[in-house]
């Protein structure tokens, strides 16, 4: 059964909530005060079942709004997930001021299906009814509910007049309406919460993508907490599953009913994000007051409500009538995707002033000069396009498919189907989880090179530079798998070459000056003929006619070659002396595989000082273990 969400629209008292109580049977005003004091104050909600032209069921959530204006932020709550607008005048009344509001609301929203029903059309006479459309029909010409493709239906909710024809226009509306997308990530906006006796914290809304189901995990946005659903009605029915296109209740469990609240949103766990700031497409309605950069706003997304600062991407103002691109910093964070319709209302006094479309929940905080190209394309490309764009706005830091999914709303599987193409053809590298584009990736190459090189020209005694710290000098904020990327890249390409952990140029080999030259053979030779009794590290270098730096450089060098081991701060041991330790160890263990700490003292000649770092070392290499004082030669 196919399900559509329909919403009325209309100035206070024009018979929206009798209408829909004429179409359903049922009365949406809830609350004592509603029907205290006859005024929709609240959303009301209701349900019909309609039979299409072909035989096909039809289920009808709707959702009806208040018109006086007080409730219009009630009203926004509402209007943000409908697919057809029921948008009523009263014969008697004509176009009034919340009339004009609600019809520039709904064309600010992109709606793009609706009926004009007349109510109260046997207050009037024939030619009064008839002045009446010819009225309506300029009002609404151009619009959603041009007379050339909606129809427009008088009614009388007291006689039944016409409801059986406004039933036939509804189901063929619901009809022509486009399904929501239920494949899609689950997200339901909040407008309603309450606790019911025996069942717990229940909340409302109209799923407006996805589908859930009884017993899955959902995230609350903002506070990013989980939640499991205990059960799901539709339309007051038990059901095992809801989907996109129906008002949908969910009865949550383990959480109190004053933790959740209207503008919250329900989403699918670990795939979104929450935040504070949106680019977007952003129109100003004619009638509104030029908009100057950094006003606030009240913005209205869903069910959601906050202030919000303007900033203009260009020009310090947008004019009555035009259009531009901003971008909205929230007092709030929010689970916000591109495609999402907002209303914007000025600060004071609050009416409404315009509203668009957000194009990026993930904005880049200082803004490059082809900013507006991207925007431009991500506002009017198919999303192929679009994450092309996304990945190369990111550079050589490419973009994990994580981060991608969270910025547009498409699965992991349509993101990698939609990139294969570029992937095969090398214009994008996918390097383990992350996308990058390669003549980025080749621009980081080059900037690494020149960074290694850069390195060698200051520490020419060095065998080369470590991989952690060419990273750390390169930024820490390019991932690992793009910095490996990059990096075996060169190494293919044969202009950079690795040993170990560091990484040199390509046939680069350490040069010295004569004194260095031979201080290197006066530093390894001290050390080589002292074996395990070894000279303190100072001593040595004392004793050389090389200055201190490039001392030190020299002991780096032959550190990192290996030649020499360093224990411990001063004590440092030549790889021959520890190898002969080793293989010493080897054949003792044919007497006995333990050893405490005199014995090896006995065997090595070596005092206490010497002793314990070298037994530490050989528990580090697995020569031995230790097992309480002793150690066992493995």
């Amino acid at each position: 059964m196919k399900s559509v969400i329909v919403g009325t629209a209309g100035h206070i008292d024009h018979g929206k909530t009798a209408l829909v109580k004429a179409l359903t049977g049922i009365d949406a005003d809830r609350l004592e005060e509603e029907k205290r004091r006859g005024i929709t104050i609240d959303l009301g909600f209701a349900h019909l079942e309609l039979t299409g032209a072909k035989d096909e069921q039809l289920r009808l959530g709707f959702v009806d709004v208040p018109g006086h204006e007080r409730f219009v932020r009630n009203m926004l709550a509402g209007v943000g997930g409908i697919d057809i607008v029921l948008f009523v005048i009263a014969a008697d009344e004509g176009v009034m001021p919340q009339t004009r509001e609600h019809f520039d609301i709904c064309g600010l929203l992109g709606i793009e299906r609706g009926i004009a029903v007349i109510t109260k059309s046997d207050l009037v006479d024939a030619a009064a009814l008839e002045a009446l459309k010819n009225q309506l029909a300029q009002f609404f010409s151009g619009s959603f509910l041009d007379l050339a493709h909606a129809p427009m239906i008088p009614v009388s909710t007291k006689s039944g007049a016409a409801i059986e024809e406004l039933k036939t226009a509804l189901a063929n509306a619901a009809a022509a309406a486009p399904v929501r997308n239920a494949d899609a990530f689950f997200r339901l906006p909040i407008d309603r919460v309450f606790a019911m006796k025996g069942f717990g914290t229940v909340v409302t809304g109209t799923l407006i993508a996805g589908r859930v189901r009884k017993e899955e995990e959902v995230e609350v946005f903002p506070s990013g907490k989980r939640l499991r659903v205990r059960g799901v009605q539709v339309h007051d029915q038990q059901m095992d599953e809801a989907r996109a296109g129906q008002r949908t209740a969910l009865n949550l469990a383990s959480v109190n009913k004053d933790e959740l609240a209207r503008g919250m949103m329900l989403a699918a766990p670990t795939v979104f994000r929450n935040t504070d700031r949106v680019d977007v497409a952003l129109s100003l309605l004619k009638s509104a007051k030029p908009l100057k950069n950094r006003a606030r706003v009240h913005f209205h997304c869903y069910t959601a409500e906050m202030i919000a600062e303007v900033h203009l991407h260009n020009g310090k103002q947008l004019a009555a009538g035009e259009s531009g691109f901003a971008q909205l910093r929230l007092s709030q964070s929010a689970l916000l995707l591109p495609g999402d319709r907002f209303i914007v209302r000025q600060f004071s006094p609050v009416v409404t002033i315009g509203g668009g479309t957000v194009l990026d929940n993930a904005p880049e905080r200082r803004r490059t000069e082809d900013h507006e190209s991207f925007l431009s394309t991500i506002r009017s490309s198919e999303p192929q396009a679009v994450l092309r764009a996304r990945i190369l706005r990111r550079y050589d830091f490419g973009i994990s498919l994580e981060a991608l999914v969270a910025e547009t709303g498409l699965r992991p599987e349509m993101v990698a189907k939609l990139l294969e193409g570029d992937v095969a053809n090398g214009t994008i590298f996918r390097l383990g989880s992350f996308y990058v584009h390669a003549p980025s990736l080749v621009s980081f190459g080059f900037l690494m090179l020149e960074t290694v090189t850069t390195f060698y020209r200051e520490n020419p005694l060095v065998a080369g530079i470590s991989k952690e710290r060419l990273r750390e000098q390169l930024g820490l904020t390019h991932p690992k798998e793009v910095f490996a990327a990059a990096l075996d890249r060169l190494v293919h390409e044969k202009k950079l070459q690795l040993s170990g952990e560091l990484v040199s140029l390509a046939g680069r080999a350490v040069t010295m000056k004569d004194d260095e030259a031979q201080t290197k053979m006066i530093i390894e030779s001290a050390f080589a003929k002292a074996g395990l009794k070894v000279p303190a590290l100072k001593d040595v270098l004392a004793g050389v006619k090389v200055d201190k730096g490039r001392a030190q450089k020299i002991v780096t060098l032959l550190l990192r070659e290996g030649t020499l081991v360093k224990l411990s701060g001063d004590l440092v041991f030549h790889r021959d002396a520890l190898s002969g330790l080793k293989q010493s160890l080897c054949d003792q263990k044919r007497n006995s595989d333990r050893l405490d700490v005199a014995r090896f003292k006995d065997l090595t000649g070596v005092s206490r000082k010497y002793a314990i770092p070298l037994l530490e070392w050989l528990d580090r290499e697995r020569v031995t273990r230790r097992v309480g004082d002793a150690r066992v030669i493995l």
